[in-house]
């Protein structure tokens, strides 16, 4: 069968066109993007805009068109941060009900954390042991570790690098002052969730999904993009480090110009790495692997797990 899934995400919506069965790898068919960063389209309350409203339902109703053209069967949609924090979120989904006939879900922190696990464990297997299972979104944080394909612990914390740009980085490029500052909140908030990770022993293998990780990956030196979903990309602790004070000193335009770093990520890519920097530090992690399945994978995946 041919499913879309309809990512209502805090920088993009993003609409994945795959073709699917149980048992089966799912096989991306078509990607439709619009890069809306609705976090930045938010009140000083943190809700949602008219503005923005109007550009959310705008861009639905076009993935929705767009999952039409192609051929769905079935579209599966859902909001993440952005929508799920909004003091106006019952009045935004209202409205994109009213406007689109779509029925949005919102996921809560740990339902997103659960199913971005889910596929990673299917990417890499049983026999990757111990996962653990980190991702920086564009609202918020997700961090995951278990032996199954339901982790044993899964938390999601306000640190998502588009949320961080625009409540900590105003400057361009960041004033050092405020790039030690959101530091030392980045590190004392996760460092309260180390705990209740650290009890069920280390990892055996640690994992990064995200357009962030990625893209740091790729400033470090691991594979483009285009040289296929099979190539083993990593990041090290040592390169981010090195890579920090260097993006620090950079405007948006020359970050925009790394490799791999697209314009409309390249202002959240300062607060994105001083986050994986603190996460991979607290947790004792020295190096991980970049996988290319994420939470539109596990929605996926899940649907199909469900099917008669």
């Amino acid at each position: 069968m041919r499913l879309g899934v309809l990512d209502v995400g805090s920088n993009t919506i993003h609409l994945l066109v795959v073709d699917a069965h149980p048992g089966a790898r799912p096989q991306p068919a078509h990607s439709h993007k619009v890069q809306l960063r609705l976090a930045e389209l938010l009140d000083e309350r943190g809700a949602v805009s008219p503005h923005g409203v109007e550009r959310l339902v705008s861009a639905i109703a076009g993935a929705v068109q767009a999952a039409e053209d192609k051929g769905c069967e079935d579209v599966l949609p859902f909001a993440t941060s952005a929508v799920r924090e909004a003091p106006n979120a019952d009045e935004v989904l209202a409205r994109v009900k009213e406007e689109t006939g779509i029925e949005l879900p919102v996921l809560s922190g740990e339902d997103e954390a659960r199913l971005t696990f889910l596929a990673v464990r299917r990417w890499f297997g049983w026999s990757a042991g111990k996962l653990l299972v980190l991702d920086i979104g564009g609202g918020s944080l997700e961090i995951a570790f278990g032996m199954d394909e339901d982790p044993d612990a899964a938390v999601s914390l306000p640190l998502g690098a588009g949320r961080l740009t625009s409540a900590w980085l105003p400057g361009d490029p960041a004033d050092p002052a405020d790039v030690r500052a959101l530091r030392r909140h980045v590190r004392a908030q996760i460092a309260r969730t180390v705990g209740e990770f650290s009890r069920f022993g280390a990892p055996d293998h640690v994992v990064a999904t995200s357009k962030t990780f990625k893209q740091l990956a790729r400033i470090a030196g691991a594979a483009r993009e285009a040289d296929g979903l099979y190539v083993q990309r990593e990041l090290t602790r040592k390169s981010l480090e090195e890579w920090v004070p260097r993006l620090t000193a950079m405007t948006t335009t020359e970050r925009a110009a790394l490799p791999g770093v697209s314009e409309g990520r390249a202002a959240q890519l300062l607060a994105g790495a001083l986050v994986a920097e603190a996460t991979m530090d607290l947790f004792g992690v020295d190096e991980l692997e970049i996988c290319p399945w994420a939470l539109r994978e596990g929605v996926i995946l899940r649907r199909l797990d469900h099917l008669p």
